[in-house]
């Protein structure tokens, strides 16, 4: 019988690493270039939910930063698998069953349900696999039986116990000795030989769910579904491995003990730990281009946002912010360092997104065109012969995703990308005598062809951006009456309104762009229709106390063609949507 001893993948075994890819590795704590098990295919396992309650931001980290690597893997030639388990079995399922007077499945179904209504808002749609647990009961059951049987674990009382002692590798991944983990104690710690030994199998307690096995009724422990369901649609030796720093020990160590030992042969060439989310105490912090930290796993004892510190209501969160934007706020900060989560923050990126979306409205402007029919390159090879303008910043997007998926530093590039197409716009005259030549206007759409080819890798801009809520709507109709009121005061020298419109609209995160063919308007944060409502009524009692009855007359009956009605009390003018 042989233990595990192997701190690394035999790299003579592995293809030709990639010429310019390289990958930070948890187990070696540096980078590495990129290197797979079979040539020109990826497999890649990502640590999913415990479906015991709706989803939180903190879920999203992961399946956002791995859609972005599956992404650019793909855009570099590679054919990936990509796998994102579900814990459909679990005591914390057990007992929201047993909270809510439902079964566990229906617990599981319905938070699967909310938990893929989110990733689709966010745009992850590159998962091929959601194997789950209780699907794969029998794969699990063998896997168990080949590691008793090689005497890498032991039965006891029902229960099944992996034997650390057994694993002299045990604690390379996250540098832990034996001696210092006590492993699952209460009632189980006399069942076990060793305090770190963990389960494997649980005997079945009265009235849970369980499933047959040569030890008798039970379920899985939660370590071995992941080296199970791994196996199953990975094979015994995968490439990455992903999920949070918090699940390095003990979840990603014991996942490591149980496949080598079963196998004996490594079980990842990379093991990819992306940051945790933390709640940031000082709003819109975050840059987009922050430093990481290059032993991550450091970062872990900081702690995570979880559910009992408030974290949760990720649907209404998307209702309020839209999936893009959060996305777009995730992936400004490198996958390794932490996010710190605020809704100012989110709305902070929200800002930087709005100018992107001027630079397709202009474009539509220009062309009569639309930014999202372009047809970009689909791989690295296809989109590598640029306009000269965007040549730079091509590369330098493909060498910051090249350093170990940098996606902060991609964004970067995008911002300067949009500032090299914008100014060429402006000098190139395009919105008025340039519009006429057709060279112009062709080297435009090469431009934004080549940006639409980069922001894809991050998965962004793929579509219009979605409205949110209904209020959307009613603020775009009464952001059309503000902009109307506003031009109608410029031109009539009415400078007392139209600079009581722009302080109005300033702190509501609106901008306004005057063109040739209008003004337009971008932004809006949560509280955006409030307070153009309010502003409205202010500007509707100004107006009447000036006695300027038509433009009084005017603000209440566009209000109420879009259904707004005004109802004036004693305490001041309040408005309702009927």
């Amino acid at each position: 019988m042989t233990t595990s001893t192997q701190n690394k993948p035999d790299m003579t075994t592995l293809s030709e690493p990639h010429p310019t890819l390289h990958v930070y590795n948890t187990l070696s704590k540096k980078k590495e270039p990129f290197r797979t098990v079979q040539a020109g295919k990826v497999g890649i396992y990502l640590c999913g939910p415990t479906v015991y309650d709706k989803a939180h931001i903190g879920h999203m980290v992961g399946p956002v930063i791995f859609d972005c690597i599956k992404r650019y893997l793909v855009y570099c030639g590679y054919e990936v698998n990509w796998v994102v388990n579900i814990t459909d079995v679990d005591d914390k399922l057990i007992n929201k069953a047993n909270e809510r007077g439902i079964s566990m499945l229906e617990v599981a179904e319905e938070n699967i349900a909310d938990y893929d209504s989110n990733l689709a808002a966010l745009g992850v749609d590159q998962i091929d696999h959601f194997p789950r647990a209780t699907d794969c009961m029998d794969d699990i059951v063998r896997f168990i039986e080949l590691l008793v049987d090689d005497g890498y674990a032991y039965a006891s009382e029902g229960d099944v116990y992996f034997d650390v002692a057994k694993d002299t590798a045990y604690g390379k991944l996250s540098n832990r000795s034996v001696d210092s983990m006590q492993g699952e104690g209460g009632g189980t710690a006399a069942r076990k030989r060793g305090l770190a030994d963990f389960a494997l199998w649980k005997s079945a307690k009265p009235e849970e769910p369980a499933w047959d096995s040569p030890w008798g009724k039970g379920r899985p422990g939660w370590h071995i579904e992941c080296s199970a369901m791994s196996r199953k649609l990975l094979g015994e030796t995968f490439d990455i491995h992903g999920g949070g720093l918090d699940l390095v020990f003990p979840h990603h160590e014991n996942e490591i003990a149980q496949s080598e030992c079963c196998h004996g042969k490594p079980m990842v060439t990379y093991w990819a730990h992306n940051g945790l989310l933390r709640r940031d105490s000082a709003a819109g912090k975050i840059g987009g281009r922050s430093e990481r930290n290059d032993d991550p796993a450091e970062e872990a004892a900081s702690g995570k946002m979880s559910r009992s510190e408030g974290a949760g209501g990720l649907a209404e969160l998307i209702a309020r912010q839209g999936g893009e934007r959060i996305r777009f706020f995730l992936l400004r900060t490198h996958y390794r360092s932490t996010v710190l989560f605020s809704e100012p923050a989110i709305e902070e990126a929200g800002v930087g997104l709005e100018g992107f979306y001027r630079l397709f409205k202009r474009y539509e402007r220009i062309t009569g065109q639309s930014f999202f029919d372009l047809k970009a390159a689909l791989n690295r090879q296809a989109g590598d012969k640029p306009v000269e303008d965007a040549k730079a910043c091509r590369e330098k997007f493909l060498s910051a995703m090249d350093d170990d998926f940098n996606t902060g530093g991609a964004i970067g590039e995008l911002f300067e990308l949009a500032k090299i197409i914008n100014k060429y716009c402006d000098e190139a005259d395009l919105e008025g005598e340039g519009k006429k030549e057709k060279a112009a206007l062709a080297k435009l759409e090469q431009l934004l062809t080549t940006f639409k080819e980069l922001a894809a890798i991050l998965g962004l801009f793929s579509k219009p951006a979605e409205t949110g809520d209904d209020g959307n709507e009613l603020l775009g109709q009464t952001m059309q009456l503000v902009i109307d009121l506003r031009t109608e005061a410029r031109a009539s020298k009415n400078f007392a309104t139209a600079d009581a419109i722009r302080d109005g609209i300033g702190p509501l995160g609106i901008a306004l762009e005057d063109r040739a063919g209008g003004t337009e308007w971008t932004g809006g944060d949560d509280g955006a229709l409030d307070g153009i409502m309010q502003l409205l009524i202010e500007l509707r009692q100004t107006a009447r106390e000036n006695k300027d009855f038509a433009t009084s007359d005017t603000i209440r009956d566009r209000l109420k063609a879009i259904g707004v009605t005004l109802e004036d009390r004693s305490g001041g003018t309040e408005w309702s949507k009927g």
